[in-house]
């Protein structure tokens, strides 16, 4: 039976969204090809009717949701065109967020693992990460582009550090601190 082009976009995004989320939960190695079709309703067999390997996947998958958070961030900014910062801030910075790794973000869930992965992956977080920095420059106060980039890079790196602590520490109480802290940094 002969799969339709809209029957296969809609395969493919099923396999990235479940792909997407899992390796979030369980970290690049942590499920395999199998089960991610399994997941997303379809074959094992199907999976090189859209990727050439896992690698390939784990790059598509990636970029899925580092778009769509780039594009939520964009969304918050401007939903609150008075404190744009803060609105990114306090909805990052969240137990909610930090509880559930898995439809969050990826640098805070898979940072060091995107160091050991392939060239696709990390060009494509790097685009991401220049692309967010963009967002968060034109956000922020300075005099000159260079100073708005390094308050840009700064506070990108305040929200995803306070993310990734937060998950780490085993005392809620602490890791509550740090999200607070986190965000009360991006305010300043």
């Amino acid at each position: 039976m002969k799969v339709t082009r809209e029957q296969a976009a809609q395969n493919r995004e099923r396999i990235l969204e479940a792909a997407a989320q899992r390796f979030r939960e369980r970290g690049f190695e942590g499920i395999g090809v199998a089960d991610l079709m399994k997941e997303a309703g379809l074959t094992h067999g199907g999976f090189y009717g859209h990727f050439s390997s896992k690698e390939h996947l784990i790059a598509e998958a990636s970029v899925h949701a580092l778009t769509r958070s780039l594009a939520l961030w964009s969304k918050l900014a401007e939903g609150a065109p008075g404190d744009p910062l803060s609105a990114i801030a306090e909805a990052y910075l969240t137990s909610r967020h930090r509880d559930n790794p898995g439809t969050g973000c990826v640098l805070a869930a898979l940072g060091p693992d995107v160091s050991r992965q392939g060239r696709a992956l990390r060009h494509a977080v790097t685009d991401h990460v220049r692309s967010a920095v963009e967002l968060l420059a034109k956000l922020l106060p300075g005099k000159s582009k260079a100073a708005r980039k390094q308050k840009a890079i700064a506070t990108y790196a305040t929200l995803v550090g306070a993310m990734v602590m937060a998950r780490a520490v085993d005392d809620r109480a602490l890791s509550q601190e740090i999200l607070d802290a986190g965000r009360a940094c991006v305010k300043d």
